[in-house]
């Protein structure tokens, strides 16, 4: 009989066959095996059963997305870094504002980069000094789960690994993806309107080396098995320093094929595989989230067979969620919702509206119709918004994204600004919390951050117009005073989480069913695993006042029932409860919670 490990090297053995069975391999599969296990430090003594379709998380489970520097210390305008880091202050904010409201930070790319704002990295086995150092890191893992970037497509053009490249030294000569200027890549799939491959001079010759993204950030070649060696001892380094949930960043455009899309081919699906067999067995506790800004079908993939990523990002609720607060119409947010499978136990949804990118479109294709899309992209830019391209196969422009901080995304509806700003997003995060999977929060989301057209101008990157940076007095000052926008906005969305995260209905897997409440409510029911609670969220998602009819929601008359949100108690005999615009409720019956 087989022990766990050597079930554990015959699994990894069958990953590398499906994902090397086109490459003729300089070594047999149990020598790379072997060197792969031992890059992870497994062996005999370490590795356990691992028990399949577990929940690693609850209803208690927020991620606050943010990075290293979204709040800083400064001295007369200027970054204090020497004896304030950033990341020192930002648990300093993290300990004052969020701990008894999320449990987990999501710190974007903390690493030395050349471009994009962290991913394009230049090592990935050091912090950033302008942001502190892995001291600081694990100073936030004390009281927060850590979720940090694999950034594993690509790298900085400026690190050691193509410089050595374009010396043709060893190891990074043999790291990146390199094609001819007359193969035919057509049908490759890109988020960018950029030249897929950039001319560079090597002491080898001229090369074309694939960038997806940017010409700063060069492709690997995974075909190279030594590249995988690499990714595996940089995930170790993570897991030791503290990382609880890995985000696979870019991961669909990992494996290159000629002739193909070069996106969600079955080699990378099949490496997602490899790195859930490594990371789970180096800790049963650890989370993989794939992110995959593409179609909502093709998103729903990388499940697997509960084998692949525990969760994806939820892509195409933000552009759906907006789209529906702007117009004052759930259709397509419920169609959508209708049509969702839901997670299986193992695996979860990762829910979020804003985050350091822009409100992605590819994802609410073939979900919202094309002269819907025309009209949310018009009303966004109306509102001060950008628009990011992408180039579809026959050369025609397409919008990518809108980039806009989501507090002015929703200052108003397609007819223009009102007074409902506030209520409007406050409306957006109810239904976005209440939903099934776990919550991914943007800092600038939960202080309510506005455009920054400074910064997109220094920049010259549309995205920079949602990603401020907060002088840590300045933002203090405006936390205090219960007047500002920031304070009230802040204020009312911890509420709401303080609330979600003591309902076993909200369980990341609990049941949900969508609602039929007609166009201008939108609601679900969610009822915990137990079966003891039950939850009805109801939202108004228009700018007038709604009459529900309580037999509309189907309320069992025996039990008593209270909207979480108001504290007030659902009177049956009343036959309806009145929404003001944008007002949610979420009525849960009475439980014995023991």
């Amino acid at each position: 009989m087989q022990t766990v490990f050597e079930q554990l090297r015959e699994k990894v053995i069958l990953h590398l066959q499906t994902i090397y069975a086109d490459i003729d391999l300089t070594k047999d599969y149990g020598t790379l095996a072997d060197e792969i296990l031992a890059t992870m430090r497994l062996n005999s003594s370490n590795v356990g059963h691992i028990t399949p379709h577990t929940n690693l998380w609850t209803e208690e489970d927020i991620v606050l997305i943010t990075y290293g520097d979204s709040v800083i210390e400064t001295t007369d305008d200027v970054v204090d870094s020497s004896n304030n880091p950033p990341l020192a202050t930002l648990k300093v904010f993290l300990d004052k504002y969020c701990a008894k409201a999320i449990n987990h930070v999501h710190i974007l790319p903390f690493f030395p980069y050349s471009s994009d704002d962290g991913f394009s990295v230049i090592d990935y086995s050091t912090v950033n000094q302008g942001l502190g150092s892995w001291e600081h890191v694990q100073q936030i893992t004390e009281n927060f789960g850590l979720m940090a970037d694999l950034v594993i497509n690509h790298c900085s053009s400026r690190s050691a690994w193509f410089q050595q490249f374009i010396n043709d030294q060893a190891p990074g000569n043999k790291y990146f993806y390199t094609a001819s200027p007359d193969d035919d890549t057509s049908m490759v799939v890109r988020p960018r309107t950029s030249p897929l491959l950039r001319e560079t001079e090597t002491a080898d010759g001229t090369k074309h080396v694939w960038c997806t993204f940017s010409h700063d950030q060069v492709d690997f070649d995974f075909r190279n098995p030594d590249v995988l060696i690499a990714f595996a001892e940089i995930i170790r380094l993570y897991l030791d320093k503290g990382t609880r949930i890995f985000r696979l960043d870019a991961i669909a455009f990992l494996w290159k094929k000629k002739n193909s899309p070069c996106i969600n081919l079955e080699e990378t699906h099949e490496a997602v595989r490899l790195f859930r067999t490594l990371i789970e067995n180096v800790d049963p506790n650890a989370i993989i989230i794939t992110e995959t800004n593409i179609p909502n079908r093709q998103n729903l993939t990388y499940f697997g067979n509960a084998n692949e990523a525990h969760g994806i990002y939820n892509f195409s609720l933000p552009p759906l969620l907006v789209n529906t607060l702007l117009t004052g119409d759930c259709t397509y947010l419920k169609s959508w919702m209708m049509s969702m499978p839901p997670a299986q136990n193992g695996t979860f949804y990762f829910n979020f509206i804003a985050s350091h990118d822009g409100i992605g479109l590819r994802p609410a294709e073939g979900l919202l119709a094309d002269e819907e899309i025309d009209s949310l992209v018009n009303c966004v830019q109306s509102f001060g918004g950008k628009v990011s391209w992408r180039s579809t196969e026959d050369g025609k422009q397409k919008p990518y994204e809108m980039n806009i901080a989501l507090i002015d995304a929703l200052q108003g509806t397609i007819e223009g600004p009102d007074q409902w700003q506030i209520e409007r997003f406050i409306c957006a995060h109810a239904i976005m919390f209440g939903l099934e999977g776990v919550p991914g929060l943007y800092i600038h989301s939960l202080l309510g951050t506005t455009n920054d057209y400074d910064k997109v101008v220094n920049t010259g990157q549309n995205r920079s117009i949602n990603r401020h940076r907060w002088s840590y007095d300045k933002l203090v000052e405006e936390l205090d005073d219960v007047h500002s926008l920031h304070h009230q906005v802040l204020t009312k969305l911890t509420q709401l989480l303080h609330i979600r995260r003591a309902q076993p209905a909200f369980h990341p897997n609990a049941t949900q069913f969508t609602l039929q409440l007609g166009r201008k409510l939108f609601g679900y029911w969610r009822q915990s695993l137990n079966r003891q609670q039950s939850i009805f969220c109801v939202s108004n998602i228009c700018n007038e006042v709604i009459e529900v009819n309580l037999s509309d929601i189907n309320l069992i008359g025996t039990d008593e029932w209270i909207d979480l949100i108001s504290q007030q108690h659902i009177v049956m005999e009343q036959g309806t409860i009145h929404l003001e615009p944008y007002q949610t409720v979420w009525i849960s019956n009475m439980f014995d919670r023991d």
